[in-house]
């Protein structure tokens, strides 16, 4: 009988020193001991895989330059901007996503990724591509709450929560495709970015419900800038298009405003709204100081209408992908994600000297992009 109650006990203390390893390993020198990843392809780390839709890139030369050379569903060469968030913030190299058939129990204490390359605050971008939309995500991230409770106990899992980074991607699809090709002619602009703006504040309110505590709201891209924009409607010279480009900076400036108005009614809600915009159309108009020879093509076959299926295996992508901005004819390069977040922390007065910053950037004269 005592070896019984002894075995019992000693079972009990490997369960709740395991869980305290696991929890240590997710939270020693990090500021943030996981990160979150909400939104569209800008942060999709391969949620996409296993959806009937067309859009997946979970095939070469997609992945091209990833560890392994493996198309993981990741909308680029490389990593993408929640990867080197991930990996800047010191939390590890890269964030899973949360549908990865591989994901394992010790992923979880450290963060995964919810979003859905193709989505948007509002519910018919998603609809239109067959994709997972925000509401889903947000089920998704509750049902990760529970799974991360199994595995490290509901104290822990409780302080990682409301410890964590969380970062959320919206906006792109919405503007660059719902309403410029859906509702442009029906609804207007601001009328349509105050719907989105409200979708987004309810969508962090429900963050907030469920322990989220710090969170990255990032702007859209600089969509007029897209190889893709550019050829549909760039005309035959395909040049920058400022319509679109104007569209985006207003979504953005309401975006800004209603993440500002809901920080003062959650005073300890540390949300912030993060410029992706600026810092990528500055790198864009500055080739030569950034070190692209191309940033407005993509690097994939022409570079300019391949993405998704387009962008296949009969595609044969440029040689070097870290000199152009551009991976496919919508998404930036992981080259180019990197010297964007540069100027991200820049602007967040973080240190980029700091060694887990420094290593996910990779080479970095910061002399040229002060200059950018």
């Amino acid at each position: 009988m005592n070896k019984l109650v002894w075995a019992r006990s000693l079972t009990v203390f490997l369960v709740l020193f395991v869980e305290r390893v696991i929890f240590i390993a997710a939270t020693v020198n990090t500021k943030y001991p996981a990160v979150f990843a909400f939104g569209d392809s800008i942060l999709d780390t391969g949620n996409n895989n296993d959806l009937f839709s067309v859009t997946k890139s979970d095939f070469s030369p997609y992945g091209k330059d990833f560890d392994g050379g493996v198309a993981t569903g990741r909308f680029g060469n490389g990593r993408v901007l929640s990867d080197l968030i991930t990996a800047a913030m010191g939390v590890k190299d890269t964030l899973p996503a949360y549908l990865d058939k591989n994901l394992q129990d010790k992923d979880l204490p450290t963060g995964v990724c919810f979003a859905s390359a193709g989505t948007g605050f509002d519910d018919t971008t998603a609809h239109l591509q067959n994709v997972l939309s925000m509401d889903t995500q947000l089920k998704h991230f509750q049902d990760y709450i529970g799974k991360l409770r199994a595995a490290v106990g509901a104290d822990n899992a409780s302080s990682i929560i409301s410890n964590a980074l969380y970062v959320i991607s919206g906006g792109n699809n919405d503007v660059a495709i719902t309403y410029t090709f859906t509702y442009k002619h029906f609804i207007s602009f601001p009328k349509y970015s105050s719907d989105l703006v409200e979708a987004q504040r309810n969508f962090l309110k429900s963050l907030y419900q469920l322990g989220a505590r710090h969170v990255w709201v990032l702007s859209t891209l600089p969509l007029g800038c897209l190889p893709i924009v550019r050829s549909i409607l760039g005309g035959p010279l395909r040049v920058i298009v400022d319509y679109e480009n104007g569209l985006a900076q207003q979504f953005n400036g309401m975006l800004a405003s209603g993440v500002s108005n809901l920080k003062a009614t959650l005073p300890d809600y540390d949300v912030k709204f993060v410029d992706v915009y600026s810092p990528m159309f500055r790198l864009i108009l500055n080739p030569g100081a950034s070190g692209f020879i191309d940033t407005w093509s993509g690097c994939c076959g022409t570079g300019t209408l391949e993405m998704g299926p387009l962008c296949n295996v009969l595609c044969i992508p440029c040689s070097d992908r870290s000199s152009y901005f551009f991976w496919d004819s919508a998404h930036p390069s992981e080259r180019a994600y990197q010297l964007t977040l540069a100027l991200m922390l820049q602007n967040l007065n973080y240190d980029l000297t700091n060694y887990n910053i420094s290593k996910a950037l990779g080479p970095l004269n910061v002399t040229s992009l002060n200059l950018i």
